[in-house]
């Protein structure tokens, strides 16, 4: 495609997504309170009082859960239309390869908000709540820091997530391979590690938790790619003894 063509084809792309996240922010309003609720019968939320400091801490909450909901929902429909942008430079078997990872970017999100809820989140919670009572500070806590804490936490470890799929497509269209990969594994490990400093509180065993599992699903990422490229390997032998049978015959 010339340049225009492919600037109006993401337009297209990108207008599907914003449609379908729109529509997401709608069921997300609906299903706000009740995702609210049951938050907040969960510890540690249970434990503590909330409190608002603004009168739009209240809209600020149910926009967040909403917005939320609706990157759930839009998770699937931003992977396919990811796929169907660069369809158009794929063979047919590398379009049939890279469409069965679509559905599941959603699976690989919930693991991911499972895990950052259950394990990491907590032990960022209890981590910041000793620092305030070892400096005798009195917890007064409002509703709008408490979740924009736990989604600032609970995002990017969800999107991190995706990384196996995201690596085993770009191996699929041909952008990685595994050797590549592995030649980076130092500077990969180093950004995980990275990461898993930044987005957790300043303590060894946070970092840790998070750095870990970063790590091994790289490592994960790296196998995926392996078992894509050999099949990759096989196809393009197989074609080309094929096309060299053809020739030959001709």
């Amino acid at each position: 495609m010339p340049l225009f063509e492919h600037l109006g084809e993401l337009r297209k792309r990108l207008v599907y997504v914003l449609i379908v996240l729109t529509i997401g922010l709608v069921v997300g309003l609906i299903f706000a309170e009740p995702a609210y609720n049951f938050l907040m019968s969960q510890e540690p939320a249970n434990t503590i009082s909330l409190n608002t400091f603004s009168l739009w801490d209240g809209i600020g909450m149910y926009m967040k859960f909403a917005l939320v909901i609706a990157l759930i929902l839009a998770l699937p429909v931003i992977a396919y239309q990811l796929w169907a942008f660069v369809k158009p430079a794929l063979r047919k078997n590398e379009q049939r390869s890279t469409l069965k990872y679509v559905p599941f970017a959603l699976l690989m999100f919930l693991i991911g908000l499972a895990f950052s809820y259950f394990v990491v989140f907590p032990l960022a919670f209890r981590f910041t709540r000793s620092v305030s009572q070892h400096l005798n500070l009195v917890e007064t806590y409002g509703i709008a820091q408490y979740f924009s804490f736990m989604f600032n936490l609970l995002i990017p470890i969800s999107l991190l997530f995706e990384l196996p799929l995201v690596i085993m497509f770009l191996t699929a269209i041909r952008l990685v391979n595994p050797k590549r990969l592995r030649k980076m594994r130092r500077l990969a490990y180093f950004i995980m590690v990275l990461i898993g400093v930044m987005i957790t509180p300043p303590d060894f065993i946070s970092d840790v938790l998070v750095a870990i599992p970063l790590i091994c699903l790289y490592e994960v990422s790296v196998f995926l790619s392996g078992t894509v490229y050999k099949k990759q390997l096989e196809a393009d032998a197989k074609w080309e003894a094929e096309y060299g049978e053809s020739l030959n015959n001709a």
